[in-house]
């Protein structure tokens, strides 16, 4: 067509194209030869002439198929999730397309036993069956969990699979022949020296203990005590056999196989496909063709079934049998975007991308320029592992860092540790705020039932004598910052004002934003803002921002903001804070030349009945409990992260020097930077669940509150978490 010369050189470009699909036994590739053959007979010439041309390449193993196609003798392959990452990283291909199943895009790990003695903290010295090195389900999540728990000890000084070795009695880990022997001593695989013959710990169909099933084959056969699979491997187990399996749970139980949403190990992503980058606009247009003639809804099923491979007598040829359909992935899809951040964090700190310097420091989250003041003079006094300060702009800022692996911790007050751990970080220890001895602090060994908390107040001067809760409206009002537990989470349940009814919204901003004049909110904006002041000097920085650059930001702030800045221009008339350093944080002022002339007697308590009290009533008057904080991090940091802080804080509660006290800030001319002044201790708490240190009453109230408040964070993070339906 004169008209339209473009679509020559299209055809053209395509004739030259020959789909190669690289396969890994002789019944995958009976498989892929009737795929091709059910193509040409179903496509129209044109379209087999364009990239219809299937030819099936056999191979060794998945990693020959990964060198295959990176040396163009093979185009495309279907490989699991953590194969697909290194297919990526290492080699420089590109996922094209990912599997989605019934329940979702991905799948959870499960821990697999015929013993119903066994329970998931004493595996160590038992015999394991994996589905594949670095498979997602088999290697990745279990051993991502048996690290975050500390049942698995992990040196760094050696490869991760040097210490697996150790931790089990035996196993198969097929693919694990080149990195770790001694991992697949449990395999029945062919030994041969031709490589083509050898399918001993390999990531083949011919290694009778390769893959979900032939994980399952060996826990069967006995030759294995516990069989890290997926939870859709569960489905190929007869109702006959069922009750011959049971899971193992994170808590220490067992469970029937139906259990698994609530008994397993972990999420991560499901399989994925991988080819050349240069040949990914022709693949994607073939997956897209081959799914539309022989998937789950294709037009020629009864021609061929792309999602089955009963007829063989096998299981998971070429594709996952219980795929529901492949998701062809856009060109700019990054690996991360694919797989999720916290599985792509996951990876890198099980040393898939190798070790790396990262792995000899901890990087601490730090909000502001007086938070990060405080870390480097840490970091100078500690002679632990080395730490690096990592500036942030806010809390919810340190939450996407951590989940995006680019920094490893912070500490985060209680509606941030719900975040937190929404967003899949999980707790290292716990700030303890009671009375402690010495030898407690050296030795953290302390019996907690109950967290010590703190309470959130109402505060406003002696002189305001028209100031009390109920009679607020129209007011301005003093807020630690944006999600703080006592500056924005509590004081909106309470009567603010007479137009104001406690049960008329569940959103805080909303409440706020009708109730008072004007405020100061930092992170929030509009009325909210137009009481903040920005930073100064080192710390300059606009109105309103969500960290102690904010002069008006935290506890401290919130005090500075009611009695107004120096020159007495701009303050509020209510302060809502924490108690724990109030006390302190009001004698700060005179030091600091922020405000001259304030003492105790000048302040009261708002108490939710109306009446006013002194502040030395704050057990009897104030606005509702606040739960410690918490330093969170990535899973697989919590060993690390929970030592480095053991060792930094016997090194600074040992130390004759005063110069530095991790729980002090009132020397840089702030209040809680980094951890509460109140802390006396660390607690560990990476034994448990984020919803148990915060309290089942102020986990239902945040919850509640964030299913009809906007946020941005948890939006991110919710972009993050597997759907498994």
């Amino acid at each position: 067509n004169d008209k339209n010369p473009s679509l020559v050189c299209i055809v053209v470009t395509l004739v030259s194209k020959k789909m190669r699909w690289c396969t890994i036994s002789d019944p995958e590739h009976r498989k892929c030869a009737e795929l091709a053959k059910a193509l040409v007979a179903v496509l129209p010439p044109a379209a087999v002439a364009a990239f219809a041309r299937l030819s099936c390449v056999q191979a060794s193993s998945t990693a020959d198929c990964i060198d295959k196609i990176k040396a163009n003798r093979a185009d495309i392959v279907a490989l699991d999730a953590g194969e697909v990452y290194s297919a990526v990283k290492q080699f420089d291909l590109v996922a094209i397309a990912k599997e989605v199943y019934n329940d979702g895009s991905c799948i959870l790990s499960v821990a697999v036993v015929t013993n119903r003695s066994l329970d998931i903290r004493s595996l160590q010295g038992l015999r394991s069956c994996h589905s594949g090195a670095q498979w997602t389900t088999g290697w990745s999540l279990p051993l991502g969990f048996l690290l975050s728990r500390n049942y698995l000890s992990w040196s760094k000084e050696n490869p991760l699979s040097l210490d697996v070795g150790s931790f089990f009695r035996a196993s198969c880990v097929p693919g694990a022949a080149t990195m770790a022997p001694h991992l697949c001593t449990l395999c029945q695989g062919q030994r041969s020296y031709v490589r083509q013959k050898n399918y001993f710990c390999e990531t083949s169909h011919n290694e009778p203990f390769y893959n979900n099933q032939g994980a399952l084959r060996c826990l069967r056969r006995g030759a294995g005590d516990v069989a890290f699979v997926d939870h859709l491997s569960l489905e190929s187990i007869d109702e006959s056999e069922q009750d011959n399996f049971r899971l193992l749970c994170p808590d220490g139980t067992q469970a029937p196989l139906s259990h698994y949403r609530n008994c397993n190990l972990g999420r991560g992503p499901g399989g994925g496909m991988v080819t050349r980058r240069n040949f990914r606009k022709v693949v994607r247009k073939f997956v897209s063709t081959m799914q539309m003639q022989f998937g789950r809804q294709g037009k020629e099923r009864q021609r061929f079934q792309l999602f089955n491979s009963s007829l063989s007598g096998e299981s998971d040829l070429l594709l996952r049998d219980v795929t529901d359909k492949l998701v062809v992935l856009p060109d700019d899809m990054d690996v991360s975007q694919m797989m999720g951040l916290d599985y792509v964090s996951l990876l890198k700190g099980l040393g898939h991308e190798g070790s790396s310097l990262q792995d000899s420091v901890v990087r601490w989250c730090c909000i502001s320029h007086a938070e990060q003041k405080k870390c480097e003079q840490w970091a100078l006094s500690i002679k632990s592992d080395p730490l690096v300060c990592v500036r942030a702009s806010s809390m919810q800022d340190c939450i996407e860092k951590i989940k995006r692996d680019e920094v490893d911790a912070a500490s985060l007050d209680a509606t941030h540790t719900f975040i937190a751990g929404k967003c899949g970080l999980v707790p290292v220890v716990t700030e303890y705020y009671g009375k402690t001895t010495d030898g407690m602090m050296k030795t953290n060994i302390i019996s907690i039932t109950l967290f010590p908390s703190v309470v959130g107040v109402a505060l406003a001067k002696l002189s305001s004598r028209n100031v009390f809760m109920g009679n607020l409206g129209g007011r301005r009002s003093c807020h630690g910052h944006m999600y703080s537990p006592a500056g924005w989470l509590l004081p909106y349940r309470h009567a603010l004002s007479l137009e104001h009814n406690s049960s008329t919204t569940c959103d805080p901003n909303q409440v706020y934003n009708t109730v008072f004049w004007k405020g100061c909110l930092p992170g929030s904006e509009g009325n909210l803002c137009k009481v903040c002041m920005g930073g100064t000097g080192e710390a300059t920085t606009k109105r309103c921002t969500d960290n102690h650059n904010e002069r008006y930001y935290g506890n401290m702030g919130a005090l500075r903001c009611l009695v107004g800045d120096p020159s007495g221009k701009s303050y509020g008339d209510v302060a809502f804070l924490e108690h724990h350093n109030l006390l302190t944080n009001i004698l700060g002022l005179n030091s600091s030349s922020w405000a001259e002339g304030w003492t105790l007697s000048d302040f009261e308590l708002l108490c939710a009945d109306g009446h006013r009290a002194a502040l030395s009533e704050w057990e009897s008057c104030n606005l509702g409990v606040v739960p410690p904080n918490s330093v969170m991090t990535r899973p697989v940091l919590t060993s690390r992260v929970y030592d480095f802080l053991m060792k930094s804080q016997e090194t600074l509660a040992n130390t004759l020097s005063t110069e530095f006290n991790l729980f002090e800030s009132h020397q840089y001319g702030e209040s809680d930077l980094l951890f509460k002044d109140a802390t006396q201790c660390f607690v560990h708490t990476s034994h448990m669940d984020y919803r148990s240190i915060l309290g089942e009453e102020f986990y239902s109230h945040v919850e509640a509150v964030f299913k009809c408040t906007q946020s941005d964070i948890l939006e991110f993070c919710n972009q993050d978490v597997c759907s498994i339906f």
